[in-house]
Formats: C-alpha cells, sequence, structure tokens
C-alpha cells in the first residue's frame, strides 16, 4: 500500500552548485527508478542551522514530498546515511492532514506562477 511522506535533506554548505545539482538529480533518479511518485520537491536553498552539526553553522536545504511504498523509505534513509555531502535528514510519514496541507501549498505555487 502507497503511502505519502515528506522528506527534509540538509547537505553540507562546502559544495558548489554543481555538486548540489548533482546531488539533488541522484536521488530524484533513484526515487523515480524505484517506482516513487514524486509529488512535490522544493530547492529552499543555503539557511542558517539552529545548533552547529559536524561544525557547520549553514546547510542547504531540499524538501521532497511523495508517494511510496513502505519498503522504500529504510533503503533511501541508509542511502541517505552513508551519504557523506548529508549533514541531517528527516523522513515523515504524512498523515491525512499533512498530505491535504501539502497539496493545497503545491497548487497554490502553481496558481501563482501563472
Amino acid at each position: 500500500m502507497n503511502r505519502y511522506y515528506e522528506t527534509i535533506i540538509i547537505l553540507t554548505p562546502v559544495l558548489s552548485e554543481e555538486e548540489i545539482r548533482k546531488f539533488y538529480f541522484e536521488y530524484k533518479r533513484y526515487l523515480i527508478n524505484n517506482n516513487v511518485s514524486i509529488i512535490n520537491k522544493e530547492k529552499w536553498g543555503m539557511k542558517k542551522l539552529a545548533y552547529e552539526i559536524k561544525k557547520k553553522l549553514n546547510g542547504f536545504f531540499y524538501l521532497f514530498f511523495y508517494k511510496s511504498e513502505p519498503t522504500i523509505i529504510s533503503v533511501l534513509n541508509n542511502k541517505l546515511l552513508q551519504d557523506e555531502r548529508v549533514l541531517r535528514f528527516l523522513t515523515v510519514k504524512m498523515n491525512k492532514y499533512g498530505v491535504k496541507y501539502s497539496l493545497r501549498k503545491k497548487n497554490n505555487k502553481k496558481y501563482e506562477k501563472k
């Protein structure tokens, strides 16, 4: 049974724009190859961290909102744990209210761009 998930990834700030783009397409391709339906993805950019992580005070943030089988999540989390470019990540299973909010947020963004 497919469920909705949201993963936020914080990358190390020492990466170049090209390395960040490469990371994004690598994980996007990984999700698509595993039959994950990506609903929304957001690039939040460089943000100041609330506390120091691995001696870094800033991080580059990405958010993925997708629909997937639960078995893919553990494999994705292991892959993110082993990636040296990732400072932190968090994957959350969305409840029905979170899904409604995320879909409404996505639709409003499309509306604003027109």
